[in-house]
């Protein structure tokens, strides 16, 4: 299968930029204030807003693959249970029991057919209803059907689990919510891939400085010069607009040969590193044989949490592909170790009052279009 239109569109584009020495660019440079970064009231209203209302990608289909099947999650602060039930559903739940508040499940994951809070054993199904409590006379009065665990929505979709961590009654459009995406991700068949390694990382600067690494490439050829750097056109990249999502794509020096070549013949994903973020707090990091989902959680004003799955289209079935894979996992970790080292110079700089604000370049433009997202959400202009 040849390149979508809009991959066309955007070979065509590196060729332009290369021919004239140039890139995409906003008109002019966007200040953006110091105090988005510090201010604790803030960042609570990026949590209350960002972390509560929209959809963060947390797991990979096969992680919850069978009836009975579980995982725990609470980077985000909220206590989270998702389940596969006996009917094959996906169902998520506050992981908190109704009668006085226990964590109902501490393991990270399991298959399990019930659960039973370890404080007074009140019993649950996968469903999340109440099925049992010991010497139940002491609450004959308790509407059992009104007992159940708390609802979450959660959604499988591009063969993730998504979760909004706070419970909604009206209707979610999930797919409208994920149609600008579907052309670049929909076709990956990221369901079916293989979970090859996952790891979690906290780290000591503020969600949104390592988040904006991700956000451009200018970058690459000062922090990345003895790793990333060669594997890329310098600060070439081509941003897509995808409101309120952006995809983000960084060329392979080899795209240039297809210059004088059929567009037929073009492949974009074997010359293009495609990173998507997926609003609020998601990149889903294309790479030409395998895919990284990425996610950037605020623990506080100065610190955070890194989640990543690396994702192989199958589990490598010899040792030649075991080690191609390990060796690309190998070395994407000491890429992202040079973004951290920086990123928490950058938190500690923070309290010098250097800066009153950040300035992002003209061809910075994921840090552009990133902000008008996060602005448009915290102003109540945008909406699941």
């Amino acid at each position: 299968m040849g390149p979508t239109d809009q991959e066309r569109e955007i070979i065509r584009r590196i060729f332009d930029f290369d021919e004239h020495g140039t890139t995409q660019m906003f008109d002019d440079v966007m200040e953006n204030p110091v105090s988005k970064y510090t201010d604790p009231g803030h960042l609570q209203r990026e949590i209350e807003v960002l972390f509560r209302q929209f959809p963060i990608a947390i797991a990979h289909r096969s992680q919850l693959a069978n009836p009975g099947d579980f995982l725990t999650h609470g980077e985000t602060g909220v206590p989270i249970l998702v389940t596969r039930t006996e009917g094959g559903h996906l169902k998520a739940f506050l992981n908190v029991c109704r009668h006085r508040g226990a964590t109902l499940e501490s393991e990270p994951c399991g298959n399990a057919r019930r659960f039973s809070c370890p404080y007074h054993a009140w019993t649950y199904d996968l469903d999340g209803a109440l099925r049992g409590l010991p010497q139940p006379v002491g609450f004959d009065s308790v509407d059992r059907a009104g007992a159940g665990l708390v609802e979450l929505p959660v959604f499988d979709h591009f063969g993730l689990i998504w979760v909004v961590p706070s419970p909604r009654h009206e209707p979610i459009d999930i797919d409208a919510w994920f149609a600008p995406l579907e052309e670049n991700l929909g076709g990956l068949n990221l369901g079916e891939h293989h979970l090859f390694r996952s790891w979690t990382l906290h780290r000591d600067m503020n969600w949104r400085i390592l988040l904006e690494g991700f956000q451009e490439s200018y970058h690459f050829c000062s922090a990345h010069r003895h790793t990333a750097c060669s594997s890329y056109l310098d600060n070439q990249s081509v941003w897509t607009d995808l409101y309120p999502h952006v995809r983000h794509s960084v060329p392979l020096p080899r795209v240039l040969e297809y210059r004088d070549q059929p567009e037929d013949t073009w492949d974009y994903r074997s010359n293009f590193m495609d990173q998507n973020y997926v609003f609020p707090a998601n990149f889903a990091q294309v790479m030409t044989d395998h895919v990284y989902i990425h996610t950037v959680i605020p623990t506080g004003v100065d610190s955070c949490v890194f989640q990543c799955m690396m994702l192989t289209p199958e589990e490598p079935a010899t040792e030649k592909a075991e080690r191609h894979y390990q060796k690309n996992f190998d070395v994407v970790r000491v890429v992202f170790d040079e973004d951290f080292a920086i990123g928490e110079g950058i938190q500690q700089g923070l309290a010098t009052g250097a800066n009153q604000h950040f300035t992002f370049g003209r061809y910075e433009c994921g840090l552009h279009l990133g902000q008008r997202s996060i602005d448009a959400a915290l102003a109540g202009e945008l909406r699941l």
